[in-house]
């Protein structure tokens, strides 16, 4: 009987652990964050071929980094002004796409990017398109308040944003 529930336990921790999500889980609001996407399947067995993911206002000047094997596209969009070092940034990231790729569904990647965090202290929420060979899963869920994101069936990518650090950091 121990030894069911034990795999029963595994079983169920690794269903958690399936979802598109952030490596670190939390930033200070005014630093330099650098994001991991980490993409643990595929879509029911189908191989990964694009990632993209929308990002939420509160997450500036993102920069994606290249992945061998991947073409990646920048989207930008109009943005409320802000300052960047002194320039006036009217137009910023909205959407960074990794395409072209192939991660079979029972192997693993990360998908990095850097951006600052303008966000105030509470959640950010950075939804994630995963294409597949055949289907997509949608990491568009937002929990409503009070509700346990557990719940959700492709929750978004969450980020805690904490009260800003002392040091300004690149």
């Amino acid at each position: 009987m121990m030894k069911k529930l034990a795999a029963l336990a595994l079983l169920l921790s690794t269903a958690a652990q399936a979802h598109v999500t952030l490596e670190t889980t939390s930033a200070a609001s005014g630093s330099y964050y650098k994001a991991v996407l980490k993409v643990g399947h595929g879509c029911a067995g189908s191989p990964t071929t694009g990632i993209s993911v929308e990002l939420p206002e509160g997450a500036q000047l993102a920069r994606p980094m290249p992945k061998a094997g991947w073409q990646v596209q920048v989207s930008k969009s109009a943005v409320k002004p802000f300052d960047n070092h002194g320039s006036v940034v009217k137009e910023d990231v909205s959407r960074i796409s990794w395409t072209g790729g192939n991660l079979p569904g029972d192997f693993y990647d990360e998908f990095v990017f850097q951006t600052r965090i303008a966000a105030q202290p509470g959640k950010l929420y950075f939804k994630v398109t995963q294409q597949c060979a055949q289907g997509s899963n949608n990491w568009v869920e937002i929990p409503a308040d009070g509700q346990d994101a557990h719940s959700l069936k492709f929750p978004a990518a969450v980020l805690q944003v904490t009260e800003p650090g002392q040091a300004h950091q690149h």
